[in-house]
């Protein structure tokens, strides 16, 4: 007896300490399975370089037609300052090991096929410095050191979400076009991905094609333009007009802080009004057209067949009402007394061959 008690003793004692135990176990993500699959295969590219330096006219015309510019990442980007090295027709750095390490320790900025947006451009000896949505590195503002009462004068700013890419060079920056730079970053951002947006906006006329562009938003415009100009938004708001009409409207929002966010909003499929909230800048608010007389096609109504077409020496007569009565037929006033034509007898029908018989006879 005395053993089996013993023998019930240890049993629960060892059962006591090995429920709290597995009670308590954590499944933990290690970094091999959550950067499975991130880094893909890296291909260089072979782009001929010019033999000249960078030109003060060919630095302006990088920074007019690349900012801004959006294309899609074909490799998860790490967020920090660190970023990705391309050396322009050769390797990418950090090396594989690398990247995966700083996508777990510090985040990931964008994933393979994500849209990207060019923030910044920086320019240094022999290397060229894109960031991408915002940077890795928050904007410095005196205004944040500044407190009032124990209070802050500015509220405080979200940490940056955005990534780097640094092309770097043998020397100096040669003196590239705006594509050629777009070709030596293939390995990273694919800007020539052609959309169903993009096709549309192409068949727009050319002062709007050129805001789609540069992704701008005009009022004025439908869905389609602006998802052409700036892609899906981050967020949609719908909410009542407060006015008697009961109408609602939708409002798209673009950006996250600290980035410059766009409020977009739509009444039917038409902008109305747009503003543009940037950090240190008073809120900019658009609300007149701004689509230079042009008109949506979609919008038009066009006369087809069976309907009335309008006068053509624009007298503005209106077309009679549909009747059934044949053509010539004379129309009866309202009200006035109008003969009543009664059918046939069927037996005058019948004594019609007869009679046309006896005649013809005679």
């Amino acid at each position: 007896m005395a053993s089996r008690a013993q023998y019930w003793v240890v049993a629960a004692s060892l059962a006591a300490l090995w429920l709290p135990a597995a009670r308590g176990q954590v499944f933990v993500v290690g970094k091999i399975t959550a950067t499975d699959g991130m880094v893909t295969e890296f291909h260089p590219t072979r782009v001929e370089l010019p033999s000249q330096p960078l030109t003060e006219r060919g630095r302006r015309d990088l920074l007019r037609m690349l900012e801004a510019e959006q294309g899609f990442a074909h490799r998860a980007l790490p967020m920090g300052g660190q970023g990705l090295t391309l050396q322009a027709n050769g390797t990418l750095s950090p090396d594989s090991d690398a990247i995966r390490d700083a996508l777990y320790k510090k985040g990931i900025s964008a994933q393979a096929g994500d849209r990207v947006v060019v923030t910044n451009l920086h320019f240094e000896k022999d290397r060229l410095i894109i960031d991408l949505d915002g940077g890795p590195f928050k904007k410095h503002r005196w205004l944040s050191h500044v407190q009032f009462n124990d209070n802050n004068v500015v509220a405080p700013e979200d940490q940056p979400t955005g990534s780097r890419i640094t092309l770097a060079f043998e020397k100096f920056i040669p003196d590239l076009t705006p594509a050629e730079v777009k070709s030596l970053l293939e390995p990273v951002i694919d800007f020539g991905v052609k959309t169903s947006e993009e096709a549309y906006a192409n068949t727009l006329p050319e002062p709007l094609k050129l805001a789609v562009a540069d992704h701008r938003v005009l009022v004025g415009m439908n869905h389609r333009m602006v998802l052409a100009a700036l892609g899906q938004p981050v967020m949609k708001v719908r909410e009542k007009i407060d006015d008697a009409s009961g109408n609602k409207y939708e409002e798209w929002i673009y950006g996250r802080t600290p980035q410059t966010i766009r409020f977009v909003r739509f009444v039917g499929d038409r902008v109305v009004m747009i503003k543009v909230a940037e950090l240190g800048k008073p809120i900019e608010v658009h609300d007149k057209d701004e689509m230079a007389g042009y008109i949506n096609p979609d919008a038009v109504r066009t006369v087809a067949l069976g309907d009335a077409k309008p006068d053509e020496e624009g007298s503005g007569k209106q077309a009679p009402p549909p009747s059934l009565r044949r053509d010539g037929e004379q129309q009866t006033v309202p009200g006035s007394p109008s003969l009543v034509q009664l059918p046939p007898d069927k037996k005058d029908q019948q004594d019609k061959p007869e009679q046309q018989l006896q005649s013809n006879l005679r």
